[in-house]
């Protein structure tokens, strides 16, 4: 990639996670506590609610049921569900989020640790090199507002400082989901999410597997979740076996 090509790139993400930051931290701050806590919802973010802990069920089930010694990076750490069961299985985990309000409600709700596992809580960018390297890394739902390039070149960025695997969650690109995202944007514009970018398992595919800084990992599990109004796909590379 040429600096002109990197420089732009990199200006795109800048802006994209300036806007996601705005809408967590501000706009849907206390419907997305509501949402990840046991008060009762609406009929659609129920729905979003069973297919988000199907989700999380997914991909702590992906990782290894001990995690004492492993440190691993919660990528978009909303209130610190994922987090929390990690570090019951005895991880040293790095839980990070966009939104200081929500990393501050993930510090509030998180209970007395098993196993010796720990949570470090920051907000601030998943990429952000200071947080050091991982042996695991769990990006759920945290990459469905940027577009496919963006995607991979974030998943590149944090495969670099991972020694196992990295288990991450995309829009899948359907009809339905197509629907759903083009009826969202008839919504007023002060209430809406930052867009979900769906892109299709195929496409995504080729992509990391042209993708130089994924060259040291290989596509693993795949599962589309689909409840009601949430709709994810998860994803595992793995790194390869020297």
């Amino acid at each position: 990639m040429n600096n002109l090509t990197h420089d732009t790139a990199l200006a795109r993400y800048t802006q994209r996670r300036g806007q996601i930051e705005t809408y967590f931290d501000r706009t849907a701050a206390d419907a997305w506590a509501r949402l990840t806590s046991t008060a009762p919802v609406s009929g659609i973010r129920a729905t979003v609610r069973a297919g988000r802990d199907r989700m999380r069920a997914t991909l702590l089930d992906w990782l290894p049921t001990d995690l004492r010694g492993m440190r691993l990076l919660d990528a978009g750490c909303g209130t610190g569900a994922l987090a929390v069961e990690a570090a019951h299985r005895g991880a040293e985990v790095v839980a990070i989020d966009l939104s200081p309000t929500l990393v501050a409600l993930a510090r509030d709700r998180t209970p007395e640790l098993r196993n010796g596992g720990r949570i470090e809580f920051h907000s601030g960018d998943m990429l952000d090199p200071a947080l050091g390297c991982f042996d695991h890394v769990v990006g759920m739902d945290s990459l469905i507002h940027y577009n496919r390039d963006d995607v991979v070149r974030v998943l590149g960025g944090l495969a670099q400082r991972t020694r196992c695997a990295v288990l991450f969650t995309f829009a899948p690109g359907t009809p339905l989901l197509n629907t759903m995202i083009a009826v969202g944007r008839l919504f007023p514009r002060g209430d809406r999410a930052p867009s979900i970018e769906p892109v299709a398992e195929h496409r995504l595919r080729a992509l990391i597997a042209a993708t130089p800084d994924l060259q040291s990992f290989e596509p693993g599990r795949s599962l589309r979740v689909s409840s009601g109004f949430y709709k994810s796909h998860a994803f595992e590379l793995v790194r390869r076996q020297a």
